[in-house]
């Protein structure tokens, strides 16, 4: 059973630093996209950011290029979003989401399996 569970949210200040987790089970990261898609209140989820896991390709939201980055401990069948200089406007509740595959793509519809999201709130 594929299962993905997020963690590492919370309330930072606005230049400040998270990093989020994205723990996966039921499946190995090898032929899989990962990605981290963000829902703030009353907008509609929007891709972040992702990475293939076999390929170790990667893709941005303009919004976040230069300020998060993603990553992949294969060992730990694990996915980190390091987010830096975060800004109000970073308020969100984040999910992570994966497909098979190698192409990297942060089209919502092409992922099938979700975690539970978690929370990443900006403000001083």
């Amino acid at each position: 059973q594929v299962q993905l569970v997020e963690s590492g949210g919370g309330l930072v200040q606005p230049g400040g630093s998270l990093r989020l987790s994205c723990a996966a089970s039921g499946f190995t990261l090898d032929y899989y996209v990962i990605a981290w898609f963000r829902q703030a209140p009353g907008k509609e989820r929007e891709g972040v950011s992702c990475i293939s896991s076999r390929r170790g390709s990667t893709f941005y939201a303009d919004s976040v290029k230069g300020r998060f980055t993603i990553s992949r401990d294969i060992a730990k069948n694990t996915v980190y979003l390091q987010m830096n200089r975060l800004k109000p406007e970073d308020t969100a509740v984040y999910y992570c989401a994966a497909r098979e595959g190698a192409t990297v793509t942060l089209h919502e519809l092409d992922f099938d399996s979700w975690g539970q999201g978690t929370q990443v709130t900006v403000s001083s």
